[in-house]
């Protein structure tokens, strides 16, 4: 395994198909009373085939539903926001990940937001890149590239609430102090934005990346981290991370 990431055309594309798919979600649920393929593809800026096919496997996987030819946001949309993952599900993501951190020499982490709470769902090592300490982190928003990427699509009274519960303490010399620092996303179109990063903020001689992730009401994060020795590969990763996702992920994100 090398410490670069592999340009290949041939590689599947681990992160596209997903993008495609939750900004379909995403323009769905501003559509209460249902919307049109061509409706949702001109609002996404997808061909209509594209649409249709990912259209097909949302309904099939019941994240959205369709109605007399519109689609409206399925019962699993609100399962997701629940954050109620089945095992199965569990070890897809769990595979997937693995696949991931594999492939960019990285730890990988899946982060949701629910009930008020920063949850790291599933994480995975990779050889020279430990997984970083797990037991503050979910009062570490915005210490961590995931949970700055979580405040960041927050409303601000959300945002307010969150660090009204978890200050904002340093956990190194290096954490971000003032809430007026912390970056912003619009909810439509969020991976169209830089993806966020922190270094040595959380954990010393510790770097990390994030893409956001939005479906429906629910936000979360696909993050990466290293050792701040490899810091210089980060930019590289998480331009990758943002611009590649793909089916096999959407399935995992979409069907768990």
């Amino acid at each position: 395994m090398t410490g670069t990431v592999a340009a290949d055309s041939t590689a599947p594309t681990l992160i596209a198909s997903a993008q495609r798919a939750l900004r379909l979600l995403e323009a769905a649920a501003h559509y209460p009373k249902g919307a049109t393929a061509k409706q949702l593809a001109r609002d996404t800026d997808l061909a209509l085939g594209t649409a249709y096919h990912l259209l097909r496997t949302l309904v099939h996987d019941h994240y959205l539903e369709r109605h007399n030819g519109l689609y409206v946001t399925g019962p699993a949309v609100a399962g997701l926001t629940r954050y109620d993952v089945p095992t199965a599900g569990r070890a897809r993501l769990k595979a997937l990940l693995g696949m991931l951190a594999d492939e960019l020499s990285a730890a990988v982490y899946f982060t949701w937001y629910r009930h008020g709470e920063m949850e790291m769902v599933e994480a995975v090592e990779a050889p020279g890149a430990p997984l970083v300490d797990r037991d503050r982190y979910r009062a570490a928003a915005h210490a961590t590239s995931s949970g700055k990427t979580l405040l960041a699509l927050m409303t601000a009274e959300e945002r307010r609430d969150h660090l009204a519960r978890y200050p904002m303490v340093p956990f190194t010399p290096y954490t971000l102090r003032d809430p007026s620092h912390l970056p912003l996303l619009p909810r439509q179109g969020p991976r169209r934005a830089v993806p966020i990063t922190q270094f040595q903020e959380y954990q010393l001689g510790t770097a990390g990346a994030s893409v956001p992730i939005v479906a429906g009401n629910g936000i979360g994060a696909i993050s990466v981290s290293l050792p701040m020795a490899q810091a210089h590969r980060l930019t590289g990763i998480a331009a990758q991370l943002r611009t590649r996702l793909g089916d096999d992920f959407a399935a995992v994100v979409f069907g768990i």
